[in-house]
């Protein structure tokens, strides 16, 4: 459930503002987000897996913060990473 290294590489080199970024909140929402797909694909098959679901709700809880906090810091930045990750409809 948690990423691998290689997998991680990838989603930080895209996301990341600068060569050596890999703590803005661009990175860590693309982190978070990828640790959910990854779970939501889990509770497909382990539908009674209880505990894991509640280290899912609080990935999500801390991802609507990091949004929440880049929506108040840079809007444009907001609107345009919720794009790339397609976490709206």
């Amino acid at each position: 459930m948690a990423l691998q290294v290689v997998q991680k590489e990838q989603v930080v080199k895209q996301y990341q503002r600068s060569g050596k970024d890999t703590g803005s909140p661009e990175v860590q929402i693309a982190l978070l987000t990828e640790r959910i797909n990854g779970l939501t694909e889990h509770f497909k098959t382990h539908v009674k897996d209880f505990h894991s679901r509640r280290g899912l709700l609080k990935l999500v809880s801390q991802r609507r913060k990091l949004l929440d906090y880049l929506k108040r810091k840079d809007a444009d930045k907001y609107r345009g990473l919720i794009e790339r990750l397609s976490l709206r409809k």
